[in-house]
């Protein structure tokens, strides 16, 4: 399989990918530096995520759609002796995620802007922290370097979870999510050093250099013995898997999205690193052995789909019930991404770009009625439609698109999800069509009674509608949903080059020798692919 590479110097004129990880890395420098004034920590948090976000939108502007190639590359050796390098790159399948990521970062330093505690500076250090390993692990295209991003993210995350989680155990939810996340990347490490290994054999046996490599371009033209793959794949598989987090590895997710802040449940939920990295490392470089284990995988999804929709459905608070909605719609995403064809892969890689404004919104929105009655339970609410009548219209805008209602953006990730599925694995598919249904029956249950029910005891004093900011918020994650949901072909044109050269990659197999040379190409027409 081989990838072009096109310099950043010649898309954007700068090492953009560079600035977009360590901008925010260097604001929670800037704001560390300021001593006693909240009005310009928060001011200057803004400032910076707006930026970034700037910044990323103009990394879309310059990315070549409908192509395959590795664009805005950057490349500096780091440790050559054992193959690790400082390579930085986007494609179809990652450049998404980072404006997504910019955009919910931005979203959250709004939604925080009236946070008041003594600990407001590492507050918004920890945000500013969180965003910049984030958008790092999308960005690298060395696997030490992607790791290194990946476990930088638990710090600034354990922090928030555990300083600023509301619920009473949100130590033990911080503990646990560290926990589990560390045990799972211990596991892909060991992976990343077989795929090492596995390089140097092949070049010692054809006496050719480097010795030595993590690079994932490279590292895609040397085949893997079909003996190793499997056990590769499985090494992998638990660290992303705890990530995601994949059913049965899913257990810290409830517990840190309902004990910790909305901020992390807006992170957790709406930016799916896990599933990222199935896409991104595991399908490419392991093509035989997902083809060998697809259907246990896509089992899982299925699984995943039908518990976390069945334990949605007796959920009275709001938080718990998009916990495990969340998990139902990873299992979507599994049971795309191993149908392993064109239409799966591209729904399933839509769909966790959507979860990003749907699922992530319907958490914010959750935290603007925690601020308003300090409850999330529909026993407490009723009549809420009355009370606030625009924060129930977002709700059901973003609930609407979060269970896939034909005109939002839920609709176009599931349907080709489940297209591409009944062409893979029919009969599991079959069943994965529950999952919609159920999703329909908690959301649209949890509504009745919360926003037309009888008058609870969170509703008899009064309450105000959305304020200007949070209108912001919601008016922004709802022209997202509108927009992918009614006009989805320019999102669809930038994933498919590299969608159809991984569907190409699954169905040839890693055994068809390339040559170990990285091209590095100007971006022109002739090199685009059809839609």
């Amino acid at each position: 399989m081989i990838l072009n590479e096109i310099a950043a110097a010649e898309q954007s004129g700068f090492p953009i990918l560079t600035v977009l990880i360590f901008l925010p890395l260097f604001g929670a420098v800037i704001i560390w530096l300021f001593q006693k004034d909240e009005d310009l920590i928060r001011k200057s948090a803004v400032a910076i995520a707006g930026l970034e976000l700037f910044i990323s939108v103009l990394l879309l502007k310059y990315f070549v759609s409908q192509s395959a190639d590795i664009q805005f590359s950057e490349r500096m050796p780091w440790i050559p002796d054992i193959g690790i390098g400082y390579h930085l790159g986007v494609d179809g399948i990652n450049v998404l995620f980072i404006p997504l990521t910019a955009f919910l970062t931005l979203l959250i330093m709004i939604y925080s802007w009236d946070t008041g505690t003594a600990l407001l500076k590492p507050y918004f250090m920890a945000l500013l922290g969180l965003e910049g390993s984030m958008i790092g692990v999308f960005a690298s295209l060395d696997l030490i370097l992607f790791f290194v991003f990946w476990e930088l993210m638990l710090l600034p995350s354990y922090f928030l979870i555990k300083l600023w989680g509301p619920g009473p155990q949100s130590h033990y939810a911080a503990l646990k999510y560290v926990l589990y996340t560390l045990t799972g990347s211990v596991l892909m490490l060991v992976g990343l050093v077989l795929l090492n290994l596995n390089f140097h054999a092949d070049a010692v046996l054809h006496g050719t250099q480097p010795l030595y490599s993590f690079d994932l371009v490279e590292l895609l033209n040397v085949p893997v013995p079909l003996e190793r793959q499997t056990l590769i794949f499985f090494l992998l598989f638990f660290g992303f898997a705890f990530k995601a987090p994949i059913f049965p590895f899913h257990t810290w997710m409830p517990t840190a999205l309902v004990e910790g802040p909305i901020v992390m449940s807006v992170v957790l939920a709406g930016v799916k690193l896990g599933t990222y990295g199935f896409i991104r490392f595991s399908l490419p470089l392991l093509p035989e052995a997902s083809r060998a284990w697809m259907w246990v995988m896509a089992g899982l999804g299925l699984a995943a789909i039908i518990y976390g929709a069945f334990i949605a459905l007796v959920q009275s608070d709001f938080r718990r019930l998009l916990a495990f909605s969340s998990i139902s719609h990873l299992g979507f995403v599994m049971l795309g991404l191993f149908a392993l064809n064109f239409q799966g892969l591209q729904g399933s890689l839509l769909q966790m770009i959507n979860l990003g404004f749907s699922t992530a919104g319907l958490f914010f929105l959750t935290g603007f009625l925690y601020n308003r009655t300090g409850t999330g339970d529909y026993l407490a609410y009723g009549g809420l439609a009355h009370k606030v009548p625009l924060l129930a219209a977002f709700v059901l805008i973003l609930g609407l698109a979060s269970i896939g209602l034909p005109g939002t953006n839920g609709f176009v990730g599931e349907f080709l999800i489940l297209l591409g599925a009944f062409r893979a694995h029919w009969l599991l598919a079959a069943i994965g069509v529950l999952g919609v249904i159920l999703g329909a029956g908690y959301f649209l249950w949890y509504y009745e009674r919360a926003f037309f029910g009888p008058a609870g005891t969170a509703v008899t004093k009064p309450l105000s509608d959305l304020r200007p900011r949070e209108w912001g918020i919601a008016v922004a994650l709802s022209v997202m949903i509108f927009w992918i949901g009614l006009y989805p072909a320019p999102f669809l044109n930038i994933m498919n080059g590299s969608v159809q050269a991984l569907t190409d990659r699954l169905d040839r197999g890693s055994f068809v020798k390339a040559p170990r040379e990285t091209q590095m190409v100007s971006p022109v027409a002739d090199r685009r692919l059809p839609p």
